[in-house]
């Protein structure tokens, strides 16, 4: 299935594409009432000519078998020849061509020879049928084990087909898939272990595990509360491995373990006790998919772990609890905290090669104080319509219980991708490659414009973009204070970030005392606008590095083809101004065509080799913390994101440094890291138990229990070492 030819995954990528843009639904077709593979396809068989077996297929009402995809092998002492089969109804197949197949009824002829003192005629069949009107679906190949009785003579009855016991059974549902036997698969118990975690109060942690070569479907799993139909179970699952299936299309799969917080929302009274339902399914790699099994298991909340399978009560650690809530803040408090925040802002690292851009348009407009309140406005106009964009989304997300935080955008790859060509267009634009007039004005190189008001504001918006890695001192407390509030208390909030970080800029376009003391215009500003270009190439770097992190070398790999079509795009559009249409129409293709590795980038997945373990730190997941609790250890909680700027400066000065080290080993404590580079509801649910808007979120648990406490999100080593210590007292 994962060999399928690249002209038909690009024609599949681009029907996908037209979809979304003409803004078709997409309608899930109910697969309920499609038969078993096994009474889909009815097979029998005749022994009774000696050195011939006779195969009859009754096919059902819109069902149809491949000719070409029946393959017969003999088993042990029998030898087969070429199947004698007749023609099918030709037509050409989407995937496979052209091919024959056959309705109603289908007889093969197998001729084949036995060793001498074999008694048993046995062999496997295998073959592959689709059903031909909605839901249109093609079943995997499917493989049925014949063992039959030799003829002694004129004749011998049929046997049955298919293994005993577990095999049978699964064969009779029609889950036999592809060429693995029945009775080579682990019993369901064995190959699916399912385990139910309480972390607090209204949490759970779900767990399966698989033996390798196993794997489970994400999207048919269901969840409900037997002894409370009224409370609703909300699964955060985690990022999966993409997989094509023949039954049931592209879906979502897990390997090995998967880990999956649900929360528990209704009023649970005065229960101590849920009895949990999961139903499931799952398959064999290459082998049998089991049919749709169901665990039932009984959670004391917040106390026990309870193994799907045994049906018994375990003892687990005590969970985090939930932390208090924050102190009571006034509006007013909010406010100002988000001024100075925004700010500060302004001052971060992911700032500053945005306002180089702001810095030269305001000084080449400093003989003109009305060009100067132009700008301002206009950039402010951008940075507030950004904020207000991102409130809106966050608070009504949120609201609708996604996990959605301050900076989430950088964990799309597209997005980074994009900015990363941003940055690099910009610069080639600071560089003097390509000068981007009016009439691009409403674009997104307009960017580089400086002299237009559309210039001004889209400059604004890609500030707000790139300052979300960064966290400012004062920020946190304010987007804490948004994500509780009330949605227009939270609006207010964000707009006052917003007015922070374009202050400055109102401060030079409106008071004419500052204007004046701006340099005067000059040739040397043609110096400096190129000078600021290379840090728009450092921050198109670091955005590569970031989408390194999140997808591999296949990625750069694109995006890297993608900068050098960018950067053809705007050497020609220089070139074509003066050119005729046939030259302008060039860089349109051109620019068509920078797209394309942008496309197909957000197709790669996130490299499945598992990275190597950093010495001293433990990747968090929330059962490993529950052990540590139980075990009495102080634990250091660290969320981090390669594309948190605040986050990689607090390592830098306090967490990858021998003195941390050694006040890990003087106080006994773990340091335990979760990565929010990429998308990962574990992570989010953690951030939004502590009420967190994004990263960094830094919180140390003691070694006599109790609740965690919550560090601010720029660390210094004498406030790590004193938070240790208490910790461990």
């Amino acid at each position: 299935m994962r060999s399928m030819s690249a002209g038909r995954h690009a024609a599949r990528l681009l029907l996908a594409l037209a979809a979304l843009l003409i803004g078709a639904p997409v309608l899930a077709q109910s697969t309920q009432d499609l038969l078993p593979v096994t009474e889909a396809y009815k097979l029998s068989a005749d022994p009774a000519e000696p050195g011939v077996l006779k195969l009859h297929w009754t096919i059902a009402p819109d069902y149809y078998l491949y000719r070409g995809r029946m393959k017969f092998t003999g088993g042990e002492g029998i030898s087969l020849g070429e199947a004698q089969l007749p023609d099918g109804e030709k037509h050409h197949d989407e995937y496979l061509g052209d091919v024959e197949t056959y309705h109603h009824t289908v007889d093969a002829r197998i001729p084949y020879t036995a060793v001498a003192g074999t008694t048993r005629l046995t062999l496997a069949v295998q073959y592959q049928g689709c059903h031909e009107v909605d839901p249109k679906i093609c079943y995997p190949p499917h493989t049925e084990k014949l063992d039959l009785a030799l003829p002694a003579g004129a004749a011998a009855a049929p046997a049955a087909a298919a293994d005993a016991g577990f095999g049978a059974t699964l064969q009779a549902l029609g889950g036999n898939r592809g060429a693995g036997a029945a009775g080579d698969a682990l019993p369901a118990e064995q190959a699916f272990r399912f385990e139910a975690l309480a972390t607090a109060r209204d949490r759970l942690l779900l767990r399966w595990s698989m033996p390798k070569g196993y794997y489970l479907y994400r999207d048919q799993t269901t969840l409900k509360v037997v002894d409370a139909p009224a409370l609703q179970l909300t699964p955060a699952w985690p990022p999966g491995t993409a997989h094509h299936d023949e039954h049931y299309g592209d879906v979502t799969v897990y390997f090995d373990q998967v880990e999956v917080p649900v929360g528990v929302n209704g009023d649970l009274g005065s229960r101590r006790q849920l009895t949990l339902q999961a139903s499931f399914q799952g398959c064999q790699q290459g082998g049998i998919c089991y049919p749709v099994m169901s665990r039932s298991v009984t959670v004391t909340m917040g106390s026990e772990v309870a193994a799907g399978g045994s049906g018994k009560d375990a003892a687990t650690p005590p969970a985090a609890k939930d932390p208090a809530p924050e102190p009571a803040m006034s509006l007013w408090w909010a406010l100002l905290l988000a001024l100075g925040g925004g700010l500060v802002l302004n001052l971060m690292p992911c700032v500053l090669p945005v306002l180089s851009i702001k810095a030269v348009s305001v000084l080449e407009s400093g003989e003109s104080p009305a060009r100067a309140r132009s700008h301002a406005l206009m950039y402010t106009a951008g940075v507030l319509a950004s904020f207000a964009i991102i409130g809106v989304a966050i608070v009504a997300l949120r609201s609708a219980g996604h996990a959605l935080g301050w900076g989430a955008q950088l964990q799309q790859p597209l997005v980074v991708a994009a900015l990363a060509c941003i940055m690099f267009a910009v610069g080639l634009s600071m560089s003097g490659v390509v000068q981007f007039g009016a009439s691009l004005g409403n674009t997104g190189a307009a960017l580089a414009n400086r002299s237009g008001p559309a210039g001004d504001f889209f400059t604004g918006v890609l500030a707000v973009v790139v300052a979300s890695p960064c966290t400012a001192p004062f920020m946190g407390s304010a987007l804490a204070y948004a994500f509780a509030a009330p949605v227009a208390y939270a609006l207010a909030v964000f707009l006052m970030l917003g007015l922070g970080l374009s202050l400055p800029f109102l401060l030079v376009g409106f008071v004419p005392s500052l204007a004046r003391r701006l340099p005067r215009p000059g040739a040397w500003m043609e110096t400096l606008k190129q000078v600021l270009a290379f840090p728009m190439y450092l921050t198109a770097v670091w955005l590569a590095w970031v989408l390194a992190q999140q997808r591999g070398a296949d990625a750069i790999g694109l995006l890297l083809v993608a900068m050098v079509l960018l950067a053809m795009t705007l050497w020609w559009f220089e070139r074509s101004r003066h050119r005729g249409l046939a030259s302008k129409l060039l860089v349109l293709v051109l620019l068509v065509l920078t797209a394309v590795p942008l496309f197909y980038l957000g197709k790669v997945q996130r490299p499945t080799a598992a990275a190597a373990a950093t010495p001293g730190v433990v990747a968090y997941t929330p059962a490993r913390l529950a052990e540590l609790r139980q075990a009495g250890t102080p634990v250091f909680v660290d969320m981090t994101a390669d594309w948190c700027v605040t986050c990689k400066a607090n390592e830098h000065a306090v967490l990858d440094t021998e003195a941390f080290r050694a006040l890990l080993a003087k106080t006994g404590a773990v340091y335990m890291k979760g990565d929010w580079t990429d998308v990962n509801p574990t992570i989010a649910a953690f951030l939004q138990q502590y009420h967190s808007p994004g990263v960094p979120l830094y919180v140390v648990f003691p070694k006599g229990g109790g609740e965690g406490r919550q560090l601010p999100t720029v660390l210094t080593r004498g406030l790590v070492e004193r938070a240790l210590l208490d910790a461990s007292r």
